[in-house]
């Protein structure tokens, strides 16, 4: 029966498709295994999704809620796809013209539920159109005020760049009333061949209409079959079967909604980082959740961890070695070069970023030489050709495009092991304000010098890359098995004096109250029983600040990936103030009822730090959940070493704190009070990023996109679902350190 309805409803399409250019509807091929289809919420934005083996799409549909800010929350449809980054958005107004009056939502129907896909034969493109399609209720007439077709990212320009709209993209959307009171928006892409086309009609026997009035389409109030769809290529997506290795299949009936985005996120090109806002390749993000999903992700011949990094090779700059941060593709790609001059619908790599170079090498590692799989897989793995993505590595292999990587890493950490001097450690590239993790305007407060890059990155990187030696992945450079080694002790123990801050008690007591005045929150300043020591977030920040002097989550990078053992008292103080500022309450340290925030501007002596380090802000107080789950990796890693697998283990490396009652025990409650606060925050821990609110005595959940940003502009949603948030499928409670 649903499949007579489906192929009914296809029909009624057909009759408006021709006038677009796209041939009548089709059959769409077999698929080998059922759609997968779930929905989310966090209001006031629904999200659902759909898949099957033609087609991978999300849909968002944005709800006002009563106390929502409708200048920043209006009425919208998303609809966007993994294959090519692409998307439409459709911003619907009251005609009445009473903000917060118009409701739209997805409902249940004959149709899907809600979702059912699209598939039309192929038109001008050689590929077919696939989509998704579903009733939309409207709760009273409206006007569809602002269409956007052909990529995420000019949505996001508009979305997030105060109404940034193009008018070479936006003059071609193409506007067309079909019979039946339907009708239909229509673009054909910058490329001259790519379409997109959302189109609406009322459901049968319905009395709605759609009207068509100066090139804007008029709703009166009901239910329409709605219908977007392109003619690009689509993704080979991995089922929860292929994203997982076998031992790990059991978390498909434990954790099915987070197994479902997690496989929406793969496929075997690349896996993407966020729905709906990132459906494309970053490189930092599909490293950082690698490392963390390993335990549970798959391995070997066209398994998931090979296509995270096989993706990052594939995208090195084979001129210097340095890995791409994010691709731009499909239409978004072609507007960009053709802002360059160039007639092109390459893809565009974006290499500003600074991180992402160090992370492939300890990727690599935790692969190619900890792992029997890889180790198995290595030569046939670094023997791929290369040039698929990226025309300009052609006659390459992944293996040479990795020494590669791994010369630069070798290049730039020379100087400062030469010469431990502020000027020789890893400065952001000329003219970028953004270079790593914390990649918005405020994030590292105008730092050049970021603390999470100097003091563990670089390190493991070269850790990595003398272990890769060793087993023979760089042989042209046989002498980096000890040297990389020598660089990694002085980056591990010569980089953290430089970011040291020290505040006398009084003085911390007197600035923590002075900014919970300020906030109307509870100071907690008598948590503060010494003198307070944290390391800056970078140096070199904006108001001549020599240190940005902001308590955050970032030792959870040293603590994960470094087990130094060179400088003991070092290691001792680092990691036992650390577990201190965890347990102590925001704005005194950076715990909540929300969970651990990545910010804390308490202690930055300046308006400036709680200006910009905000509840609306997207790196500011607020709560990361991939950071939850490094934070945790990172101390029980530290807390592992304290127990060696055998009486003959070397104790000199037990470090030294283990042996301190009293750091060890700090540490191993901080353990537990992370874990009491991920445990009690389970609802969001698959989200992106999301805030608080203060109210009743309590730091309250609320999304970050309802709050207002810093310095008053539109504000950065969330995404429903961010790979490395379902990091938790691979970082679990270790019961034992109780």
């Amino acid at each position: 029966m649903k499949s007579l309805i489906r192929l009914g409803f296809l029909g009624a399409f057909g009759s408006a498709l021709p006038s677009f250019g796209w041939s009548s509807s089709a059959d769409a091929p077999v698929c080998q295994r059922p759609p997968s289809a779930f929905a989310l919420s966090d209001p006031p934005y629904d999200n659902y999704f759909y898949s099957d083996c033609n087609v991978a799409a999300q849909v968002v549909v944005t709800n006002p809620l009563p106390d929502s800010d409708l200048s920043q929350i209006r009425p919208r449809l998303i609809v966007a796809w993994p294959g090519g980054n692409s998307g439409m958005c459709a911003y619907f107004a009251p005609q009445n013209g009473v903000n917060g009056s118009l409701g739209i939502k997805v409902v249940n129907s004959t149709v899907g539920e809600p979702l059912a896909p699209v598939y039309t034969s192929p038109g001008l493109s050689k590929y077919p159109g696939v989509g998704v399609k579903a009733v939309l209720h409207m709760n009273s007439s409206a006007t569809l005020s602002v269409p956007i077709l052909g990529s995420i990212r000019t949505i996001r320009d508009y979305v997030e760049g105060g109404g940034l709209l193009d008018p070479q993209i936006q003059d071609a959307v193409k506007v067309t009333a079909n019979g039946d009171g339907g009708a239909s928006l229509q673009r054909r892409w910058l490329d001259n061949i790519t379409t997109s086309a959302l189109q609406f009609y009322p459901v049968d026997n319905s009395t709605s209409r759609v009207m068509v009035v100066n090139n804007t389409l008029n709703f009166e109030s009901g239910d329409y079959l709605v219908s977007a769809q392109i003619d690009y290529p689509q993704l080979t997506q991995l089922p929860p079967t292929e994203v997982l290795a076998p031992d790990a299949a059991k978390l498909v009936s434990q954790q099915p909604d987070q197994v479902s985005a997690l496989s929406f996120l793969s496929y075997s090109e690349k896996i993407v980082a966020g729905a709906w806002r990132f459906l494309t390749y970053f490189g930092r993000d599909s490293m950082v959740s690698a490392l963390l999903l390993e335990p549970v992700l798959s391995k070997g011949n066209g398994s998931a961890m090979e296509a995270v990094i096989g993706a990052v090779l594939e995208r090195i700059n084979r001129t210097d070695g340095t890995a791409c941060h994010e691709e731009t593709l499909g239409d978004y790609a072609t507007w960009l070069n053709m802002k360059d001059g160039v007639v092109s619908n390459d893809m565009v790599c974006d290499y500003k970023m600074i991180d992402t170079d160090y992370f492939l090498p300890v990727l690599m590692q935790r692969y190619l030489v900890d792992s029997k799989v890889g180790r198995s897989r290595r030569s046939a793995f670094l023997s791929t050709p290369a040039g698929s993505v990226d025309v300009a590595n052609k006659n390459l292999t992944w293996g040479q495009l990795s020494t590669v990587n791994a010369e630069r890493v070798m290049r730039l950490a020379q100087p400062f092991a030469r010469n431990h001097t502020k000027e020789n450690l890893i400065h952001l590239k000329e003219g970028q304000v953004v270079g790593q993790w914390r990649d918005s305007t405020y994030g590292i407060g105008g730092g050049r010098i970021p603390f999470d890059v100097n003091t563990a990155l670089v390190p493991a990187a070269l850790r990595s890359i003398a272990a890769l030696t060793r087993h023979g992945v760089y042989p042209n450079h046989t002498d980096w098995g000890t040297l990389a080694d020598q660089y990694a002790d002085i980056w591990e123990d010569k980089t953290l004096p430089f970011f040291e801050i020290t505040i006398p008690q009084a003085k911390a007591q007197s600035l923590v109250q002075s900014y919970a005045n300020k906030t109307s929150i509870p100071s907690r300043h008598d948590q503060i029983t010494s003198n307070v020591t944290f390391y800056a977030l970078a140096l070199d920040g904006n108001s001549h600040q020599s240190k940005v002097r902001v308590l955050h989550s970032d030792d959870s990078f040293r603590l994960f990936l470094l087990n130094t053992t060179t400088n003991q008292p070092q290691l001792t103080s680092f990691i036992n103030q650390t577990a201190t500022h965890i347990q102590a309450t925001f704005p005194a340290g950076l715990m909540t009822d929300a969970s651990m925030v990545v910010a804390n501007p308490a202690y930055g002596d300046d308006p400036v730090y709680a200006r910009n380090w905000t509840t609306g802000a997207y790196h500011g107080t607020v709560v990361w959940s991939w950071q939850l789950a490094l934070m945790a990796r990172g101390l029980e890693n530290q807390l592992a070493r304290c127990q060696p697998l055998s009486s003959s283990a070397n104790s000199t490396a037990v470090p030294a704190f283990c042996s301190i009652p009293s750091v060890h025990d700090n540490v191993k409650s901080a353990y537990r009070v992370l874990w009491d606060s991920i445990e009690n925050n389970t609802q969001q821990l698959s989200s992106e990023v999301w805030s608080w609110v203060y109210r009743e005595g309590k730091f309250a959940v609320t999304p970050l996109g309802v709050l207002p940003p810093p310095d008053g502009g539109a504000q950065t949603e969330s995404n429903i679902r961010q790979l490395w948030s379902l990091a938790f499928l691979g970082v679990r409670r270790n019961t034992s350190l109780q």
